[in-house]
């Protein structure tokens, strides 16, 4: 069998291989149109989802200061503790006779009175006091 030679020319060989070409990337999937719920279906996802809670009002970081004897026992009660004075006892953390105690309050409108060795007493320092039920003051601290 004699097998044909092809001629090769100089313009054959001086041209440059095309390079050679990357697979394709595979195809993502198509997204099919969701399937639209009846009615029922919607009221079932209702029924299901968590109702939601209400904003909690915003609080406010509020200090209570009162100068007292070294040593004493001071409380701090009123509106936003129902009157107890075990409730929010104040400390005096240098020993210095300033007793302080912090409470965080939602906005409005409070009555207190420090508590000091059993002596109830309205805050020297607060300007705003109303007249109570017992005939005396209460301090007033307005949150805002």
């Amino acid at each position: 069998m004699a097998t044909k030679k092809t001629a090769k020319t100089p313009a054959a060989k001086a041209a440059p291989k095309a390079p050679a070409r990357k697979p394709a990337a595979p195809k993502a999937p198509r997204k099919t149109a969701a399937k639209k719920p009846e009615t029922d279906d919607l009221f079932e996802a209702a029924a299901k989802a968590p109702a939601r809670k209400p904003a909690a009002p915003k609080a406010t970081r509020v200090t209570f200061r009162v100068r007292a004897e070294v040593g004493s026992k001071v409380s701090l009660a009123g509106s936003f503790n129902d009157w107890d004075p075990a409730a929010k006892p104040m400390v005096d953390k240098d020993g210095t006779g300033e007793f302080a105690c912090t409470l965080t309050l939602p906005k409005g409108r409070y009555e207190y009175k420090f508590v000091i060795n059993g002596t109830w007493c309205a805050d020297p320092e607060c300007t705003d006091w109303v007249q109570n039920d017992m005939g005396t003051l209460n301090s007033v601290k307005v949150v805002g």
